[in-house]
């Protein structure tokens, strides 16, 4: 009787790659398929109905690794998980949220078939979570982009493209000597995807339009204040901020309405718009959607679970927020 073993021998293939032709658990390269699924029919191999149901089976839940790190904002991340569970819904999933912060703890959820698929938050530049990814037994979506992010399947915002907006945005106005406030120090140390991404386009752009750009950390909460005072002190001929600190932003603001002393500041601000748009002295808001990212995200994850999505990444455009009552600017 022709066995999987035989398929596998004829294809020039391994016997995983077999199975996950018959169950679509990986994306397989259409030459390859068609390879297997040849040898299949010269072979007249037919698996059993149990066992191909077995192969196949789903438990219509996607795990989300969404690790809580020093620094992280925890709305933004709750709100891209929002985006997930929605999108989930509509395609009759759940979502199993994993609090792991390691490539072990996506390991255990796909060995034990928890789960069909995975999304990954939280994404640094050179990510060891990367490496294991291949070895497992179900598909794998990225929410960042690591250095490798050819080889994976990923979604994110293009924060590099928003640097670049927020620089052309200030040099527009006339601003010559810019900052941008960034993610706390803990965030930037470990060099999370999206930090790096951003300070890129920001300081590329900014060379390229005649602007002198610096990038300092940021606290969130009240501590981003002291930036706030040490930036005023210590470089008095800045006219303009790009902050991308959620939590900071209000403070930022009101530090700067404050200082009676200093010459207005202007602020741009990379943020979920709802969070962004009424801070008194903001007077720009490049709009982060976290709810679509999540979403994008999810529906990225059951494509790639029905064998549909090849490797590589899809990045969202940024955009300028608008009030309601004011037209959309892009």
């Amino acid at each position: 009787m022709t066995t999987i073993a035989d398929v596998a021998q004829a294809a020039g293939v391994s016997i995983s790659t077999v199975s996950y032709v018959m169950s679509g658990k990986r994306t397989i390269s259409q030459e390859t398929r068609e390879r297997v699924e040849q040898a299949m029919a010269d072979l007249s191999y037919s698996p059993q109905a149990s066992a191909r149901s077995l192969a196949s089976r789903s438990t219509s839940i996607l795990g989300l690794q969404a690790p809580i790190r020093a620094g992280v904002d925890v709305h933004v991340v709750m709100q891209i998980v929002a985006g997930a569970l929605k999108e989930a819904r509509l395609h009759h999933h759940d979502i199993l949220l994993l609090t792991s912060d390691d490539a072990a703890g996506v390991e255990r959820a796909a060995r034990a078939g928890m789960v069909d698929g995975v999304l990954i938050l939280d994404v640094e530049t050179s990510d060891p979570r990367v490496g294991s990814l291949a070895d497992l037994s179900i598909p794998s979506v990225l929410i960042g982009l690591p250095d490798t992010a050819d080889q994976l399947i990923c979604v994110d915002f293009d924060f590099e493209a928003a640097g670049r907006l927020a620089a052309e945005r200030l040099a527009e106005r006339g601003h010559r000597t810019v900052t941008l406030l960034g993610a706390p120090p803990q965030v930037q140390a470990r060099h999370t995807s999206y930090s790096d991404r951003l300070t890129r386009g920001f300081l590329s752009r900014s060379r390229e339009v005649g602007l002198t750009a610096t990038v300092l950390p940021c606290p969130a909460g009240p501590g981003a204040t002291e930036v706030v005072d040490a930036l005023l002190a210590g470089s008095p001929e800045t006219t303009a901020l790009f902050v991308h600190n959620e939590a900071a932003l209000p403070f930022i603001a009101a530090r700067l309405l404050a200082s009676a002393s200093a010459a207005p500041i202007e602020i741009v601000a990379l943020s979920p718009a709802e969070l962004a748009l009424h801070v008194p002295g903001v007077s720009d808001v490049i709009d982060l959607p976290a709810e679509e990212l999540g979403a994008a995200g999810a529906r990225t994850l059951l494509a790639a679970i029905r064998g549909e999505r090849s490797p590589g990444p899809e990045l969202l455009a940024p955009r300028f927020a608008h009030s309601p009552a004011e037209p959309a600017t892009v």
